[in-house]
């Protein structure tokens, strides 16, 4: 499943930086706004020890991890909505993603430029997101007017008359400081007006840039402390990164980052924590496939039924699903694997209604 998480934020934020030391990319990062032009993409690995649980039972020839994939995109600054800066360039990019992750800079560093001046993140989130309200206001006038005229000129035009009273109350929440998602539009009508591509009606993460010497206690950053109180007004997960200090832990043998990790006060890297988040963001979930080629993890939303679930492998599993033979993981490793899970009694049979559930191993059976 091919799903994007746009990464934004003003210029010197350690954008790039993060989604260097994310996908070990390669990606520009220097001390100047638009460093970053082209937008830089790269799909990294979803940690899941499960994975290796797994294998120490089936012994397979390979593993595969579910993936995700992130976007990294130039910065904004004021006025992007008109077209400053790279604004024009960056919104439409912003709306090629799913989810966006939004990194806010709780750093203070004479030596990196902030584009405003000052450290404040209150402020910059006020600029990023009066930006994208913008941009998606100037769509819902321009489609408003047009579907008014369709619905008034053709009399009977009821495509045109629902489009207009959806569109008027994203106009209404936009027009008023708030973010589309904040309308609570039902998923058809969510479907409905899909092809304006609003950038907020995209979930969105936090991530507050902090400082190494934050990391034991990112709560005592004032910055990064205002930045959870935001977040928790919003309804919006945040998470504290060291963008500098993942950099560097990427760039250690896979052998001494424990090590490394144990002295930053660190029970895992943060990197793992974002992609964690940026997952559970997107409503994804993981079953597994477990044989002797390979264990491998696959991607599925949370809510997907069986043939769904198959329909990732494979379009042909879903449209002749039969039936699937599902065990819990922890089934399964309790029981060490397929054969005793099965003579324990834990394999069960499930249809084309069930509901699939994260950490189900899973087989399919299916018609050609």
């Amino acid at each position: 499943m091919a799903v994007q998480c746009g990464i934004v934020g003003l210029p010197n934020v350690g954008k790039s930086t993060l989604f260097n030391a994310l996908t070990s990319a390669g990606a520009a990062s220097a001390n100047y706004p638009f460093c970053t032009i082209e937008p830089n993409t790269g799909v990294v690995d979803v940690p899941d020890q499960r994975l290796a649980h797994l294998a120490e039972i089936v012994k397979p020839h390979r593993i595969l991890p579910a993936s995700q994939e992130f976007v990294d995109i130039a910065g904004l600054v004021r006025g992007a909505s008109k077209g400053e800066g790279l604004g024009n360039a960056f919104l439409t990019n912003i709306r090629d993603t799913d989810a966006i992750v939004q990194v806010v800079r709780c750093f203070e560093d004479g030596d990196i430029t902030h584009v405003e001046g000052t450290i404040n993140p209150e402020r910059d989130l006020g600029i990023i997101e009066t930006e994208l309200m913008l941009k998606d206001l100037e769509g819902v006038e321009k489609g408003l007017d047009r579907n008014r005229k369709l619905s008034k000129s053709s009399g009977s035009n009821k495509e045109a008359a629902h489009l207009v009273a959806i569109l008027e109350r994203v106009y209404a929440a936009l027009n008023d400081g708030k973010w589309a998602s904040s309308v609570g539009l039902k998923a058809e009508e969510r479907f409905a007006i899909k092809s304006y591509g609003l950038i907020t009606l995209k979930p969105m993460l936090l991530v507050g840039n902090i400082a190494e010497a934050d990391i034991r206690n990112p709560e005592g950053n004032t910055h990064y402390a205002a930045l959870t109180r935001i977040a928790a007004e919003r309804n919006c997960p945040v998470v504290p990164i060291c963008s500098k200090l993942e950099a560097e832990i990427q760039e250690l043998p896979p052998e001494e980052r424990p090590m490394f990790l144990e002295e930053a006060g660190l029970a895992e890297p943060g990197l793992d924590v974002l992609i964690h988040a940026s997952y559970r963001l997107l409503g994804l979930q993981t079953y597994f496939t477990a044989g002797v080629k390979e264990v491998r993890a696959w991607t599925i939303r949370v809510g997907d039924t069986a043939p769904q679930a198959a329909g990732v492998i494979h379009t042909d599993f879903e449209k002749g699903f039969i039936r699937a033979q599902v065990f819990a993981y922890q089934d399964f490793i309790q029981y060490k694997g397929e054969l005793g899970a099965k003579d324990a009694g834990k394999m069960r049979t499930e249809g084309k209604e069930y509901i699939v559930q994260d950490g189900d191993v899973m087989h399919f059976l299916f018609s050609n």
